[in-house]
């Protein structure tokens, strides 16, 4: 019993954690990082101490969020590499890099302009551009990537993603699916005319 009870507590402080930063996650990408702490308390269903008590600043929790935002695009990219179709894993790429942009809509432009010394961003975008060029080349390698593509074409697809504006969050990741199905027909080295996700209810820009 004695053994059992701090790994109970310990499972539990995590489950807050995961709860907390989740909270966070999706108050901050809905309503930007002015979001109060009791609020991302009472939406992860914790005390306010128990949220200061993990993450005594803001800064500490913006951080942690977006560190956790990191870790997300790194594991898409990975999962792409580790694909053994290159082309089937570049394809996963594009859709999973742009719904969670859509997801997350101005919460790294937010997270930078609010805390531009928290983290060091260099070594995470090299390692995500160097990983991508070679997943890249692999795609174009075996005939699925067009050859005539370059990875500013994948960043300009990125910065016309984050364009996106929609009515709810549901709609904008519902826009981007179709944006990012229509940008990986457009890359495929060979023509193919897929059916595209349903058209979502956009706001005007």
């Amino acid at each position: 019993m004695t053994d059992h009870l701090p790994h109970t507590l310990r499972a539990d402080a995590e489950d807050n954690r995961e709860r907390i930063l989740g909270a966070a996650r999706a108050l901050f990408a809905a309503e930007g990082l002015r979001v109060p702490m009791r609020e991302v308390a009472r939406r992860a269903g914790v005390g306010p101490a128990t949220l200061y008590r993990r993450f005594p600043t803001k800064q500490e929790l913006v951080t942690e969020a977006f560190r956790d935002q990191l870790r997300a695009c790194r594991t898409i990219v990975d999962e792409g590499l580790a694909h053994p179709d290159p082309w089937a894993g570049f394809r996963l790429v594009v859709e999973k890099t742009c719904e969670l942009h859509a997801r997350h809509l101005g919460f790294t432009e937010a997270f930078m302009a609010a805390y531009p010394d928290a983290m060091d961003f260099a070594a995470a975008r090299a390692y995500s551009l160097e990983s991508v060029g070679e997943l890249a080349r692999r795609a174009q390698g075996d005939g699925g990537l067009r050859p005539d593509f370059v990875l500013d074409d994948l960043i300009l697809m990125i910065m016309a993603n984050r364009g996106i504006h929609a009515l709810s969050t549901a709609a904008r990741v519902a826009a981007s699916r179709r944006f990012a199905a229509l940008v990986i027909q457009a890359f495929k080295a060979s023509p193919e005319h897929a059916p595209l996700p349903p058209v979502p209810r956009l706001a005007p820009a």
